[in-house]
């Protein structure tokens, strides 16, 4: 390994972790023509990208010196899509610069604000974080990148699918603009091409790893199955295969929780990752894989990026990906740093054209087959058991497996050894054979079927039976491809299906396709001809028809100038120009209308009015009765005279019970009537009717509060009713004045 480009804290880093040698990208990244300049480096995954950046940046970071001293604020900042690739970026970096005695702070989701807050105070060299959680920092303050030297921006690619362009932007924008920026990605797209534009200036263009051929130590399978046996196939293979660690890919997180329980009732060692947990499990989940205490990872795609694995030799596409890069980066979880691996598509009969579009588009050619079956699983257990490494000659514990030997016998001891091996280990699914495609296939003529067998369907177009509807039944029903069923013809009652010979056994003689539809073979051919339509009777000649003129024979018409629409429509008088119209006399000269006469007074009638009395009329004069006389039903007003005799009636001068009485012989009440009293027998009471008694002074005792506390021979009083609010006859009205 050359160590003259490398600063001397990481050359000895790089010996202390055992590296004899770069990788591609490693050394092109350190050449003396790309130091200090922008660059878009892209590389297959697993050759060694987050070492080279790491390299790439250390003058920018050292500036010449073995020994970092304090940072007030970041000199490099990375930026990684995902929480796990960000703090297995922090990871490599801390022995990358371990010698050096620099401080990498993390700002990913899902960690605590504060502690990664303290951790910026306390000042660090690098930043890895995840753009949200970055932005978030900026904003608050709490992370200053005024002295930003290098910027790396890893699977850049990846940000900009997850939709972190605007995040990117802001970061970038905060930090100076002679920064050096680094970008690194599996793939270069077009839109990373135009990212590269936005965020560099005159950035050099790296291709590391030979990127026409992708993945030359992975093993690309593909294997062809029916939709009902899409799980068993998953689970043979992962028997099949016994990887030291796995990854098994679905689209959704609902995929990934019933996968999850149904290998755990299997006794499969399984661990879930998607982005439902918290980081703290999704952390938990990944040491677990590299602990050894779970053996198979169940994920969606937020682990098919940077997420490396000791030992991880299979991956399984449970679910297609949709798009080619997104194959390209499941795939490089195995097969990293020059170790093989194995990655299987569970490709069902409906999704086989995506699956070679996929496959072309990555430019990776896949064996195409079947998933293992029982017998092989079973075939590769016995091959496991023979090879087992506790068969080695017995050392310490021969007298024991003597004294075994001795007791139950040789064939005994084998069989509890293969009993015990295979206890933990879930027994193989019996699949469906299908006929998988060795490759795309050209399109062939609808003439050129070959050999074939028809079938009768018992559904037609009463029962609303289509093409398309019965193709995919029937590639299931039988376990074959589109390609083994020839024309599809749908009668009224019945359909007919046309069988290559070759997959025709599959269907019997007879076969139910679906509840109610059954499949019958036939012995030949059906007819299709249509009943011949009866003769069409004769036209009968014309009569009285002389021959039709010809062309020439017929009379010439006029010209189109000469001729006339109606020819009876009298002819248009010329209308005056505007100027030899007659104006309007002025307002003044025209003559005035004649007046309107008025029609005599007519009153409204009204209900209150007597038809049959006299009615009054202003020419009656003031001398005539008013007009409240003739009115029926209505009462006349008070007049002056009324007075006198209204004040001879007794009168009170205020309420009812403060006015004096007619007869005049018994006392008035000075308050209340409560308050008042009977003359001489009884004394009055002073206060509430509660408060006093009406008993004689020195009688008995009297009450000193309200009713309720007096004593024993105290008066019993009457409850007053209750006040009832919708009963108007109990409410007092005080009467009118004057």
């Amino acid at each position: 390994m050359d160590t003259t480009l490398i600063a001397g804290p990481l050359a000895a880093a790089l010996e202390a972790k055992g590296y004899s040698t770069l990788t591609q990208v490693q050394n092109a990244v350190i050449a003396e023509h790309v130091q200090g300049r922008d660059a878009l480096v892209s590389a297959q995954t697993g050759s060694g990208k987050t070492v080279a950046f790491g390299l790439a940046m250390a003058p920018e970071i050292l500036n010449g010196a073995d020994r970092l001293l304090f940072a007030d604020t970041p000199l490099a900042l990375a930026i990684a899509p995902t929480r796990e690739l960000a703090l297995q970026v922090a990871r490599e970096l801390e022995w990358l610069y371990a010698e050096a005695g620099a401080v990498i702070a993390t700002c990913v989701g899902g960690m605590d604000y504060r502690t990664e807050k303290r951790a910026l105070d306390r000042g660090a060299h690098i930043v890895v974080g995840t753009p949200g959680r970055l932005r978030d920092h900026i904003e608050r303050k709490s992370l200053d990148l005024s002295g930003l030297r290098a910027a790396v921006l890893d699977e850049a690619d990846e940000m900009l699918d997850l939709g972190f362009r605007d995040d990117l932007e802001f970061i970038l924008s905060a930090a100076p603009e002679d920064r050096r920026t680094l970008m690194f990605s599996a793939t270069v797209p077009r839109e990373i091409a135009a990212l590269a534009e936005d965020f560099q200036n005159d950035a050099l263009r790296i291709q590391a790893g030979g990127e026409a051929k992708q993945h030359g130590d992975i093993e690309y399978r593909a294997y062809s199955v029916v939709s009902r046996d899409k799980e068993n196939a998953i689970f043979n293979t992962l028997r099949f295969h016994e990887a030291q660690t796995a990854i098994v890919f679905c689209k959704t997180r609902a995929n990934v929780n019933n996968l999850l329980a149904r290998m755990g009732n299997r006794g499969f060692k399984v661990v879930a990752l998607s982005g439902e947990l918290s980081q703290q499990e999704r952390t938990h989940a990944l040491q677990s894989l590299r602990d050894g205490r779970a053996n198979v990872c169940i994920a969606t795609d937020v682990a098919a990026r940077g997420i490396d694995l000791p030992g991880l030799e299979l991956v399984i596409h449970a679910d297609l990906p949709s798009n080619s890069e997104t194959l390209l980066h499941r795939s490089g979880r195995t097969g990293r740093a020059g170790s093989k691996g194995v990655s299987a598509l569970i490709v069902p009969q409906a999704e086989l054209r995506k699956a070679q579009r996929l496959l072309q588009g990555a430019k990776v050619v896949a064996e195409w087959g079947n998933p293992p079956s029982a017998d092989e699983v079973q075939a590769k257990d016995d091959e496991r058991i023979v090879n087992h490494p506790a068969l080695a000659p017995a050392g310490e514990e021969a007298a024991l497996a003597q004294a075994l030997v001795e007791q139950f016998g040789a064939e005994s001891v084998a069989a509890a050894f293969i009993r015990l091996w295979r206890e933990g280990r879930s027994a193989p699914e019996v699949l469906t054979d299908v006929s998988a495609p060795a490759g795309a296939s050209a399109p062939r003529d609808r003439g050129e079927f070959g050999d074939s067998v028809w079938f009768q369907l018992s559904v037609g177009h009463t029962g609303r039976a289509e093409a398309r509807w019965l193709l995919p039944k029937l590639c299931e029903a039988g376990g074959i491809t589109k390609n083994d069923i020839g024309a599809i013809r749908i009668q009224q009652e019945v359909s007919f299906v046309q069988i290559a010979k070759a997959a025709a056994p599959r269907f019997g003689d007879r076969l139910t396709v679906e509840n109610g539809i059954e499949m019958e073979r036939m012995a030949g051919e059906p007819s299709f001809d249509r009943p011949e339509r009866g003769a069409r009777p004769p036209r009968p000649p014309r009569e009285d028809r002389g021959p039709r003129p010809s062309r020439d024979d017929r009379p010439a018409r006029a010209p189109r100038e000469e001729r006339s629409f109606r020819e009876d429509r009298p002819a248009r008088t010329e209308r005056p120009a505007y100027g030899e119209r007659s104006e309007r006399p002025p307002y003044g000269d025209r003559p005035a209308r004649p007046a309107r006469e008025k029609a005599p007074y007519q009153p409204k009638p009204s209900r209150f009015v007597d038809e049959d009395a006299p009615r009054w009329s202003p020419e009656d004069g003031k001398d005539a009765l008013p007009r409240e006389a003739f009115q029926k039903d209505k009462k006349p007003r008070w007049k002056a005279d009324d007075r006198a005799e209204k004040a001879e009636r007794p009168r009170s001068s205020g309420f009812k019970s403060h006015g004096p009485r007619a007869d005049g012989d018994k006392p008035r009440s000075t308050g209340f009537k409560s308050h008042g009293g009977k003359p001489g027998d009884k004394p009055r009471s002073e206060g509430f009717k509660s408060h006093g008694g009406d008993k004689p002074y020195g009688n008995g005792p009297r009450t000193g509060g309200f009713k309720k506390t007096a004593g024993a021979d105290a008066r019993p009083t009457r409850a007053k009713p209750k006040f009832d609010a919708k009963d108007t006859s109990k409410r007092f009205t005080p009467p009118k004045k004057g």
